[in-house]
């Protein structure tokens, strides 16, 4: 049988919260209403983001700020988008790398 989160994401995937655990959570997440939901959200979407450039700050210490930035771009974006990018800030003087 499916649990409730199942049901609503309609996908299955590795079970590390019991079945009444999760189903309390769901519940309260419906209950918290779309604004909380999105607070929700956007404030999960900002910490792992700086946990993603901390990582790769932390993975490659030599690059400056802007190398970082377009590295972060790269592995989210991909190499195409973050080739414009750079192109970009280099044509607005805003890029400078190594």
């Amino acid at each position: 049988m499916k649990t409730l989160t199942e049901k609503i994401a309609g996908l299955s995937y590795y079970r590390d919260t019991p079945t009444e655990v999760e189903n309390v959570q769901v519940n309260l997440l419906r209950e918290a209403g779309a604004g909380k939901r999105f607070t929700i959200t956007l404030s999960l979407s900002q910490k792992m983001i700086a946990l993603s450039k901390q990582a790769l700050k932390k993975a490659n210490p030599g690059l400056s700020d802007n190398e970082l930035k377009i590295l972060f771009i790269k592995n989210c974006y991909g190499a195409g988008i973050a080739e414009k990018v750079k192109k970009r800030m280099k044509e607005r003087g805003m890029y400078a790398g190594q």
